[in-house]
Formats: C-alpha cells, structure tokens, sequence
C-alpha cells in the first residue's frame, strides 16, 4: 500500500550531526529529512570543492541503521543572479551534490528559479521577462544533462516573486528543458501572496493537475495574514491552511507523497506533527 512520508529540513531541528539527527528524527517520528548539507553537518562549507565524499558515506549509514531516508537534497542557488560569479559557485557547488547525491542516500537535487533582486530573492520586473526564463531554461538544462551521468534528478521549484512565479510558468520551463530527468518541487505557500491568498485551493489543484506524479516533494508550511493583507510564515496547524483537505486533495495524486515541513521549527514541530498525522 502507498503511504505519505513525513519528513523536515534537517536544519529546522536546530540540531547538527548526522548521527544526532537521525535520533532526534527517530524520537519525533519523522521518517527522514530535507538536507542541506552545509547547513546541518560540521566541516561542510557552502562552497565548490568540499569533500563529501567520506561525510556522505558517514551520513548515509547513520540515517539507514536508523531507518530514515532523504528525499531531496537542497542545493539552491539563484540561477538569475546580477553577481555572475555567485551563479558560477551555485552552479558548482549544485554539480558537487549532484555527484554525490547517491552517496547520501538521495537521487534528487533541487533549487528555486532566482530572482534578478539577487540575495533578496524577491520580486523583480525582470522576472517576468522571456530573457529570464531562457536564463533559467539554459542552466538547468545544463545541470540536468550533468545529472544524467550519475542517474540523478534535478527539481526546481516555483515561488511568487521569482521567475518561475506561478504553476503554469514553471511548467513552462520544464516542458522548454525537455529532460527526463526534470521533477517539481510543490510549495503552495510559495505561490501565495495578498493578491491570490483567496484562491490557495484552485492553485493546489492546478499545481496537482499539472505536476502530477512528478512532483517529488510537498513543502509543507502554513501561514497568518497580517492586518495589511501580507502573510506571515507561522507553525503548521496554526494558521489559515486547511491540512485536512490539502492532504485528501494530494493523496488522490500522489498517495506516496513525500511531505517536507519548512520552516517550522521548536516547539512548533511536534505540534504540526501530531496536526499532520491525523490526516496521513
């Protein structure tokens, strides 16, 4: 039978170390992380040339005595960046997850669309402008044909103020890419924003329709709306989404899906846990 898997970015436990992690997952029953190597694990830089090989063999054993797994790695890097040279270390060091994906356990490595405002990776006008896709068109499409020689996945994922800024302009880049090796990495939060906040749901079911099976991760968040209409991150099952049906909706599509919590942390995890259960 096919089931949802729950897991969360390793870095949102407040915690670093791999056998500690796995323990703290085990604990909070999670059944394995988001990882973002250079975020969780000591030793490990953000930055081209970092040896990961023997810390992803490390890794690796400690989460399978553990019984946890990875179903994304988070190599995110802003493909659209004014610094020309901060693309060139993103694109490296994405390469270097790339190779060792497997070595740690994943076959997937993922990374947002940018945004022209740089290191704000906010709303810019260039975004959404024909030159910006082909921007991103071109660098994934080169990080996906580097993937296929280790039979790896590469996932990009769609946010509001970036280039890929609603469902069917992600789709359209990843129908330009042409690979088979391209998934989707589903954030519904990411689409939102005070001028569409209303129509969540039609957007889930767009997002659903259009990615389909392809989607290899759900990141799951939840949100306040602030009294001038903007919204606020806050734990999930403490705000405005409804996880009863957002599951139920996701499950007809994807009924293995893979469940990341983001950016809930502290006491809020176990909270989202046991609200999230109920409907897995």
């Amino acid at each position: 039978m096919m089931i949802m898997k729950l897991f969360i970015r390793a870095h949102d436990l407040g915690i670093k170390g791999e056998s500690n992690i796995a323990a703290r997952l085990t604990e909070l029953g999670l059944d394995g992380v988001q990882l973002v190597a250079y975020k969780c694990l000591d030793g490990i830089e953000y930055a081209p040339g970092q040896e990961l090989r023997g810390r992803a063999a490390s890794f690796r054993k400690a989460f399978e005595e553990a019984g946890k797994s990875v179903p994304l790695i988070g190599a995110y890097f802003n493909p659209v960046h004014p610094d020309e040279l901060k693309i060139e270390k993103g694109i490296a060091v994405f390469k270097d997850y790339i190779r060792y994906a497997r070595e740690f356990g994943c076959d997937r490595v993922g990374s947002e669309t940018g945004s022209y405002n740089g290191d704000k990776w906010s709303y810019h006008p260039m975004n959404r402008t024909d030159e910006a896709l082909s921007r991103v068109v071109n660098v994934f499409s080169g990080l996906c044909d580097y993937a296929a020689d280790y039979d790896v996945n590469v996932c990009m994922e769609g946010a509001f103020g970036h280039v890929c800024y609603d469902v069917k302009t992600l789709d359209k880049a990843v129908k330009k890419i042409g690979r088979n090796n391209i998934r989707f990495i589903f954030d519904l939060y990411n689409y939102l924003d005070a001028s569409n906040v209303d129509k969540m749901y039609e957007i889930l079911d767009e997002g659903l329709q259009t990615f389909g099976d392809r989607i290899c991760v759900f990141h799951i968040k939840d949100c306040v709306i602030n009294p001038d209409s903007s919204l606020k991150q806050c734990g999930v099952g403490k705000g405005i989404f409804d996880y009863e049906r957002i599951i139920a909706e996701t499950r007809i599509v994807c009924p293995d899906a893979n469940l990341v919590l983001e950016g809930t942390t502290g006491e809020d995890i176990p909270f989202a846990i046991n609200h999230l259960r109920q409907f897995i």
